[in-house]
């Protein structure tokens, strides 16, 4: 597969989740708005955002090496990650993962990173979701023929 212009170069990954995510049907509106970027960063790759019941976020936060921006609405803490980083990996109930990062109103910041960015890497945040609810990641589970 070739990208449309003349010089017939491969169209990379990033390009074509783009590409998917175009053609699927718009999610329907969330009841919440997407979190502002702390003054003084910026988000370069988009905002996606992982929600976990507030008791999950307890026990996940010290077992990630680096922690972006998180936002908390008194049930529910709201790691912000890059945009589709969904893509390939299932979230582990009973994590939500919420497309564009709309949070509810109520929310606030609950955690700020040093730095521009407001990124939770989404892989350690997988793995610690994985670890706290006993889900076995998704490439460690046996393939049935």
């Amino acid at each position: 597969m070739t990208g449309g212009d003349d010089c017939g170069r491969p169209l990379g990954l990033d390009t074509l989740v783009h590409l998917g995510r175009r053609r699927q049907p718009a999610p329907a509106p969330a009841a919440g708005r997407r979190p502002p970027v702390p003054e003084g960063m910026t988000a370069p790759l988009g905002c996606d955002a992982v929600a976990v019941p507030d008791h999950l976020g307890r026990l996940i936060l010290p077992r990630l090496p680096r922690v972006g921006c998180v936002y908390a609405d008194g049930s529910r803490w709201w790691w912000v990650v890059p945009s589709d980083s969904d893509y390939a990996l299932p979230w582990p109930a009973p994590a939500h993962y919420a497309l564009g990062a709309p949070v509810p109103a109520a929310a606030r910041l609950i955690h700020r990173p040093a730095g521009t960015v407001p990124y939770t890497p989404p892989i350690p945040l997988y793995l610690a979701l994985c670890r706290v609810t006993g889900t076995t990641p998704d490439w460690s589970r046996a393939v049935s023929a």
